[in-house]
Order: C-alpha cells, then sequence, then structure tokens
C-alpha cells in the first residue's frame, strides 16, 4: 500500500503542471500527501477493524464501519493538498448516502481492498462494497474493482500479460499506448478516464519508478492517478526501501500506525 501513497505523493504536485516526459524530480519540497493517501488509510483501517467478522463469513458491517472511518479521517485532515471533491465533502460533513459519482475517488482509494483479499472474488466485492458508500455509479464501482482486481492479481504473482487480459475481458479496452496518447490527454477526473490510463502506466513499466514516471508524464489528474499505478506497481515490483522511508516520512504518526499496522497483517504474509 505504500505503493499508493508514494504515488499520491510524487503526483501532488504535477496534478494541474500538465506534465509532459518522465524527466522529472520525483520528490520537492511542496510534495504532501492529499486525500488519496488520506482516505486509502481510511479504507485500510476499516479492513483492519472488520478482520475478524469478515474471516468469519460476516461482512454486514462492512459498509457501516467504513462510512464511519472515512468520515472520521476526513474530519481529521479536512482541508488536505489538494482539497476533497465538492460532492464528497458535502457527503463528508451533510450525509451517509451515496451520491452516483464516476468520478476516480472510488479508485485512487481501493488499493487495501486488493492487499487484504484472499481471493480475486473478495478483492472485487470489497473493492464494490467500498465504492458505493460515494461513488455507486456503474462507472465508479467499475473503476474500483479494475484497481483492486490488478492489485490482487500483482501480489499473486500474476503476470503482465494475465493482468491485461483481465483488465480486456471484465473492464476496459487497452487498445492504446501512452506514447500514443501522451500529447493529447489531459486532466480528466472521472474513472473511465483516468483508470485504464493508470493501469497501462503499470503494464508499460520497467519498475516501481518508471511506473511512476509513465503515469504522471500523462499530464493528467496525477496524484490519483499515481496512487491507482502505484498500488498495483508496488504489488507486483515491490518498491525500494529508500521510496518506502521517504513516503512514511511524510506521513503523521497516527496515520503511520495504521500504514504499518495494515503491511504487518496483509502485506508480509
Amino acid at each position: 500500500m505504500i505503493g499508493a501513497i508514494l504515488g499520491d505523493n510524487i503526483g501532488s504536485v504535477y496534478e494541474f503542471e500538465g506534465m509532459k516526459t518522465k524527466d522529472f524530480p520525483l520528490f520537492s519540497p511542496d510534495s504532501e500527501f492529499t486525500d488519496d493517501t488520506i482516505l486509502t488509510l481510511a479504507v485500510a483501517s476499516a479492513l483492519l477493524e472488520t478482520e475478524e467478522e469478515r474471516r468469519g463469513g460476516d461482512s454486514t458491517g462492512w459498509k457501516d464501519v467504513l462510512i464511519r472511518t472515512m468520515k472520521a479521517f476526513g474530519k481529521q485532515y479536512p482541508d488536505p493538498m489538494g482539497g476533497y471533491g465538492g460532492r464528497f465533502r458535502f457527503w463528508l460533513f451533510t450525509c451517509t448516502e451515496p451520491y452516483n459519482s464516476f468520478g476516480n475517488g472510488s479508485a485512487m482509494r481501493v488499493s487495501p481492498c486488493g492487499f487484504a483479499a484472499n481471493s480475486l472474488e473478495e478483492a472485487l466485492a470489497l473493492a464494490k462494497a467500498s465504492a458505493e458508500v460515494t461513488h455507486n455509479h456503474p462507472e465508479g464501482i467499475k473503476g474500483a474493482q479494475a484497481a483492486a482486481g490488478c492489485v490482487y492479481l500483482a501480489k499473486t504473482g500474476h503476470s503482465k500479460e494475465e493482468i491485461r487480459d483481465f483488465v480486456e475481458r471484465e473492464f476496459y479496452d487497452l487498445d492504446f499506448t501512452l506514447d500514443e496518447i501522451r500529447e493529447t490527454y489531459r486532466f480528466y477526473e472521472s474513472c473511465q478516464e483516468t483508470v485504464p490510463q493508470s493501469i497501462e502506466a503499470f503494464l508499460e513499466s520497467s519498475d516501481f519508478e518508471d511506473a511512476l514516471r509513465n503515469t504522471i508524464s500523462l499530464g493528467g489528474d496525477a496524484d490519483t492517478m499515481g496512487a491507482i499505478t502505484g498500488a498495483i506497481a508496488s504489488a507486483f515490483y515491490g518498491v525500494p526501501e529508500e521510496l518506502k522511508e521517504t513516503g512514511r516520512s511524510y506521513l503523521p504518526e497516527d496515520l503511520l500506525k495504521i500504514l504499518e499496522a495494515f503491511e504487518a497483517k496483509y502485506e508480509s504474509e
């Protein structure tokens, strides 16, 4: 999951820069975690809290815990770098009903579902539930499931060809290359216009860092795409220890403890 946090952090300063090159500093004095990291760790916390019940076959309380956790984390960090989307902010402070969004917020926070799952079916089910509390539009659910499914397949040793086949069979056509779309690609916030591109950035990469450089070089929603690509790439390649330590250094103590607990429970297995 540190890969998602690193992708968010590295992408945070390039979100509105329209970056069109892979040659850029990974970190700058302005690098910071955003809502992507906060909500990813909220999902991780909810998974940890409901572990015993879910493993016992009772997932009925998972959504309620997730709603409570996301609201708690959001209110604890109400003004992250980049800010929350308008409709999510309204949900955060005003109601508990989903708002039929197909924005990429469902995919940016979903990676813990892929890491915690014991099967692809469970990864997809957890991703669906995690999306539905806010992003209950079919495209919002689809984006979350595609991202979580890729994380699960990557962590369980599947090849890039298998991951590509899964995405194209179940979710999106990946009938493009990054070089073909880079010049005209721009800032998008929908799942359908960012999740396939984030997955392709991983598929065309040679290592973890290269995957992040790929996705940020498209000049789009860099922190969110960085979180999606970074999660998949970290599950597939692992993350260099130096980058891990840098990513952790940006987190306050309470968020760092959740990351460490989640990694100890799910990513060391």
